[in-house]
């Protein structure tokens, strides 16, 4: 159990039956009356975002949250992933997944997080490296305002570089912001 006093940015919390993640906390002490403590809390299984006042002695139960390394193999009409030290495999549907597999290629590490056995989201690696399949003709001149152009890259996403990178140039990419970060 955790007191509303020792909330920290990113613990993670039950309440309600819900599993939250704290993403900001203030320790208020008005004037009149007692203390409080407001918090800012996102939910890991539908990523809504609620505000919450607690008073400081109030206690909450703290999450366990498991992070499994797992390999992601393959799609079809599924994704499939498998535990590398058991080599169990783990099917989940698009809609489970969704956006988080946009920049990882077959055979990648990702890490699997689940809450008392049932999984709730998928980490990508936070840099990946990946080829640029289709993209526009850079022109000589066009560089003066830093300017961008769309390029798809071998895992179907399409992420904004620069005028000079081309076809079958291998580009790093940030996963949280799906920014380009550098050729490679």
């Amino acid at each position: 159990m955790v007191s509303a006093g020792d909330f920290r940015n990113g613990l993670t919390i039950e309440v309600e039956g819900n599993v939250y993640q704290v993403m900001e906390f203030q320790h208020v002490k008005p004037g009149k009356g007692a203390a409080f403590v407001r918090t800012k809390l996102k939910n890991i299984k539908n990523g809504g975002v609620v505000e919450k006042t607690f008073r400081p002695t109030e206690k909450c139960p703290q999450a366990h949250i498991e992070r499994a390394d797992m390999q992601y193999l393959y799609s079809d009409d599924m994704y499939h992933f498998m535990n590398t030290e058991t080599y169990d495999q783990v099917d989940m549907t698009a809609e489970q997944v969704g956006d988080s597999m946009k920049f990882v290629k077959e055979n990648e590490m990702v890490k699997m997080l689940s809450h008392n056995g049932q999984i709730f989201a998928i980490e990508p690696p936070l840099f990946v490296e990946l080829a640029v399949t289709e993209t526009e003709p850079g022109f000589k001149g066009d560089t003066a305002t830093g300017a961008n152009k769309p390029a798809t890259v071998e895992t179907g996403a399409v992420v904004n570089v620069p005028l000079f990178v081309e076809t079958g140039d291998v580009i790093s990419i940030d996963t949280r912001t799906g920014e380009y970060l550098k050729r490679v």
